[in-house]
């Protein structure tokens, strides 16, 4: 299974989803997790008066994802969640290291 984690460190899920600027790829097989890629992406939380609900930025960031099962983040705005999910993700809010929230996650899916 394929993650997206929005990581400021590469150690702890730590990051808000509007404002990451890139996401880390995961993918659990097993007991193994490994970090197979970086995706480098706009950052959602910025104002744009011309696009206040910045929709095209969620397209692209789902672009960016594509092959992701999950978007694991430390938080993330109801509206974003729901447009994610629309898009096709299954998002999650988490903090703590990386192997062993995904590991859970993995399970739970």
């Amino acid at each position: 299974m394929v993650f997206a984690v929005a990581s400021r460190d590469g150690r702890e899920i730590n990051q808000h989803f509007g404002h990451a600027e890139r996401f880390l790829i995961f993918e659990v097989r097993g007991a193994d997790v490994s970090c197979i890629d970086e995706r480098k992406v706009e950052r959602y939380c910025s104002y744009d008066e011309e696009h206040p609900l910045r929709g095209h930025v969620l397209r692209a960031i789902a672009e960016a994802l594509d092959g992701c099962a999950a978007i694991v983040c430390s938080q993330i705005g109801t509206a974003p969640r729901e447009e994610m999910s629309r898009l096709g993700f299954e998002v999650y809010c988490a903090s703590g290291e990386i192997r062993p929230t995904l590991l859970e996650l993995a399970r739970l899916l």
